[in-house]
């Protein structure tokens, strides 16, 4: 299987906003070490059970067909193995791969020059799908359901539409947000499966795999600790065992156990839920700068001197997760469960108040 990355290490690097050590995105160091760490077939891919065994079955039934595969939606949070179930469904094909991403198709000519170099059976993956700009989605429309290019020559009165017949690929599409998909978009894929966040167990045992690929001597408890720790994402565990490697080789002996894992990930203030200080401060700032809430989130941003994006984003979807926070049309609020995280008395707290 060949892959060819069009334009998608340009895109990840200008998706990071921060350096925060448990952010989703993806990050240039990441596409190394992801690389490196990819399962190649469905069986070494651990986790997302029902994904991997509908996907089995699509596969076989268009091997026996001697079909292309339907086109195929992922969705879910970074960092779950999207751009990976993409490589291992291409390999379990027997094609050849090319990867891009939305914003990286900047002109329906930028795709459609893809599109051309594509064989019969090959797959295209698009990561960030819903940052296509619709001038190019109008070109995807008739590749995607009639695997054609529709092509306009000249201008005005004399120009003159031209069809272009094109391979039967197949095009596997990643995004985190599914509700930004436009419904032609949507309706024109024929797969369509959401990617869940991993249990402790699946992280376990993702950390131990990766430690003996990376040669990193890592027992079994000391795996369970980071797992705890790293938001039910396989891109934060593996980022988590790389930072804890430093610390076992420079203040333990080399061995990352659950006592280095606690040391290591305490020092990066990675609390035992997985929050960081960026989390801590946000819920701590809606308890004790306004009330418990609920703020409104550009509010809260200003008073922590950070972007809305960056809360929206990446904070509150885990802390929603976690139940600590609430959305409501009037704003943020901490949930009781908060309070209790933090040690702070939910009773007196608002009883003060």
């Amino acid at each position: 299987m060949a892959i060819e990355m069009g334009g998608f290490q340009a895109a990840a690097e200008e998706d990071v906003q921060f350096g925060r050590l448990i952010e989703t995105s993806c990050t240039p160091e990441d596409i190394d070490i992801e690389f490196s760490l990819r399962p190649k077939s469905l069986n070494e891919y651990i986790g997302q059970e029902k994904v991997k065994d509908n996907l089995k079955i699509y596969i076989e039934a268009a091997k026996k067909r001697g079909e292309s595969l339907d086109h195929v939606l992922l969705y879910g949070p970074p960092g779950l193995g999207k751009t990976t179930l993409a490589g291992i469904i291409a390999n379990e094909l027997g094609v050849q791969i090319k990867i891009t991403s939305g914003p990286a198709i900047e002109k329906p000519g930028s795709l459609a020059s893809i599109l051309s170099t594509l064989k019969d059976g090959d797959v295209l993956f698009i990561d960030e799908i819903h940052r296509l700009s619709r001038q190019v989605e109008e070109v995807l429309y008739p590749a995607m359901e009639d695997f054609a290019l529709d092509i306009m020559i000249g201008k005005g009165p004399d120009a003159q539409s031209i069809r272009i017949d094109l391979p039967k690929f197949t095009l596997i599409g990643a995004t985190t947000r599914a509700g930004q998909l436009t419904g032609p978009l949507r309706d024109r894929f024929g797969v369509v499966e959401r990617l869940e966040l991993y249990n402790h167990k699946q992280l376990s045992e993702i950390i131990m795999r990766s430690a003996v690929i990376l040669g990193i001597p890592t027992l079994k408890d000391g795996a369970a600790e980071l797992a705890k720790r790293s938001r039910g994402t396989p891109r934060i565990a593996n980022r988590l065992l790389k930072r804890a490697r430093d610390f076992a080789e420079v203040k333990g002996e080399g061995k990352i156990t659950r006592e280095l894992a606690d040391y290591a990930l305490n020092c990066l203030e990675i609390d035992e839920l997985g929050l960081d200080s960026l989390d801590r401060r946000m819920l701590t700032m809606i308890i004790k700068g306004y009330s418990g809430g609920p703020v409104g989130l550009e509010t809260l941003a200003s008073a922590l001197g950070e972007e809305s994006v960056t809360l929206e984003d990446v904070c509150e979807p885990y802390l929603m997760q976690l139940g600590f926070v609430a959305r409501t049309p009037r704003g943020r609020t901490a949930t009781p469960l908060a309070y209790k995280h933090l040690n702070i008395d939910f009773e007196g707290q608002q009883m003060f108040l």
